[in-house]
């Protein structure tokens, strides 16, 4: 049976995942299938935008307790030099954060450990109000190392970094909100209809200045002032792709 599903709707490409048995952890099957997902997203022209949401009360519970994460006790340094290449949720995480058309994630229920990584890997999270986030690898002797602690730290700060990463502690969705780990806290039965509004608006826009604001943003972290100022001139300037789409951009009302 299939662990994701694929939809496109007016411009917006839905991907959910269906292991709702297993509280829809990644395991390798649904890094497949994943993968699979984000390749058509970017192929697809009819695709602008996607939201990742899930099947069941919880939104991803992290990565396989019993399959994907076991055989890392058993890794050789070679095995592990190669998984740097490729993050989890498809690579969404590590290898294809590059993808150019932003993903929303509409989540659910528990987003914890590695499912935490993957929500922070979309730009925006919607939030129901019965989620709840964590670093949860800590209580089992890990950290993440799948992009969580880079992307918390940029979003939240090195302060909220360090406490979540180093307490495990769960965090609801209200104080979500208040530390900006998500955009919207609504009730659960208007998730899909609030981050389907958001794509929508996403998806509204032209595709190259979307595509380019994204890319812009990914390099600006990090880097210092003045390169980050040219970085962005260069990139702005240039984010309409070709005179005629500028023209037809500044004659929209």
């Amino acid at each position: 049976m299939s662990r994701v599903d694929y939809q496109l709707r007016d411009g917006v490409a839905w991907v959910r995942l269906c292991r709702p048995e297993a509280r829809n952890a990644l395991d390798d099957a649904m890094n497949r299938e994943l993968a699979e997902a984000w390749q058509r997203v970017e192929a697809d022209g009819d695709a602008r935008v996607a939201v990742l949401h899930a099947e069941g009360p919880s939104f991803c519970a992290g990565a396989d307790l019993k399959t994907l994460m076991p055989r890392w006790a058993e890794a050789t340094p070679a095995t592990l030099r190669a998984n740097v290449a490729e993050g989890l949720g498809g690579g969404l995480t590590r290898g294809r954060h590059r993808l150019r058309k932003p993903v929303v994630a509409a989540v659910q229920g528990h987003a914890v450990g590695a499912g935490f990584e993957l929500a922070l890997a979309c730009v925006l999270r919607v939030a129901a109000q019965d989620a709840c986030f964590g670093v949860f690898e800590i209580r089992r002797g890990l950290h993440p190392g799948d992009g969580g602690l880079v992307r918390l730290l940029a979003i939240a700060g090195a302060g909220v970094a360090l406490e979540l990463a180093l307490t495990g502690r769960p965090v609801l969705a209200d104080e979500a909100l208040r530390l900006h780990l998500v955009s919207a806290v609504v009730p659960g039965d208007a998730l899909l209809a609030e981050a389907g509004r958001l794509a929508a608006l996403i998806a509204s826009h032209p595709p190259q200045a979307v595509q380019s604001a994204k890319e812009t943003l990914l390099e600006l972290i990090g880097r210092p002032l003045d390169d980050a100022l040219r970085l962005e001139a260069v990139y702005g300037y240039t984010s309409f792709g070709d005179p005629a789409a500028l023209r037809q951009g500044l004659a929209a009302r």
